[in-house]
């Protein structure tokens, strides 16, 4: 039987994803996108869940999509659907209650660049490097550029998507794709070290508080103060929050916390 195209491994309140397509540098084929996207939706379901964790085998991180694919099918509804599919991806990442952690090493390319810039958090070794490459061979990277200029300036962002030139990791991190960069032997610590932080904090402040996030980061400011300001007040709410405030006011140890 085939390998699995997306691994599942859970760890503690700790899911990781694992793109295994080695040999195609996990390019993202119309299967693997199909697969990712029921892993996401899968896990956003589950309560035991509190961190989940993109990573990926072999020497890359993900080429992008399998252009050996599109080049088959020469077809436009195919080329529509499959990025439509993983546009339905991205915002299922987002829409997700868990925080997303990419954890990136090596060639990172295209809708690979997309997949790292919308997780909401990413760690990359040392040796990794990035580009919106598809202009190199006709295909200016559009989607890749949804993502990857809610991370970046305009001005870089725009000249990765016009060059395809690579960036390396220390530049990714310089230009806000990247929240860390380590030593690859050291990826795998400095991700469960992220984890481990948002884990000690109530589930459902960070729920309520990621969803607000992507709202009002696209909204007007007046929208966004609304935004903000109907979920801190269904996070005060919430019996987590309530135990920690009274802790704080009355000068005692933070309680456990009991969950979403």
């Amino acid at each position: 039987m085939d390998a699995p195209l997306i691994l599942r491994e859970d760890r503690d309140s700790v899911r990781t994803l694992t793109l295994n397509r080695p040999n195609a540098f996990n390019a993202l084929s119309m299967d693997m996108v199909q697969a990712l996207f029921e892993a996401v939706s899968e896990t956003a379901a589950d309560e035991s869940v509190r961190v989940v964790v993109l990573a990926a085998d072999g020497r890359a991180f993900c080429a992008g999509h399998d252009l050996k694919e599109i080049n088959a099918q020469k077809d436009r509804d195919f080329c529509h659907e499959l990025f439509r599919r993983f546009g339905e991806v991205m915002v299922a990442m987002t829409r997700m209650p868990q925080p997303v952690i990419a954890r990136v090493h090596g060639l990172t390319t295209a809708a690979g660049c997309q997949l790292v810039a919308q997780c909401d958090l990413a760690v990359a070794a040392q040796d990794t490097r990035f580009a919106t490459s598809g202009v190199s061979v006709g295909l200016f990277c559009s989607a890749p550029g949804v993502a990857v200029v809610r991370n970046m300036p305009r001005k870089p962002a725009l000249e990765m998507l016009l060059t395809g030139d690579f960036i390396d990791a220390e530049a990714a991190l310089e230009l806000g794709l990247l929240n860390r960069v380590v030593p690859t032997e050291e990826l795998d610590d400095a991700v469960q070290e992220l984890a481990d932080k948002i884990i000690a904090k109530p589930a459902r402040a960070i729920a309520l508080g990621k969803q607000a996030f992507y709202r009002q980061s696209e909204s007007t400011l007046q929208e966004a103060y609304a935004i903000a300001a109907e979920a801190m007040a269904d996070t005060v709410m919430t019996e987590d929050t309530q135990a920690g405030i009274d802790a704080f006011v009355g000068k005692r140890p933070m309680p456990e916390w009991k969950g979403r």
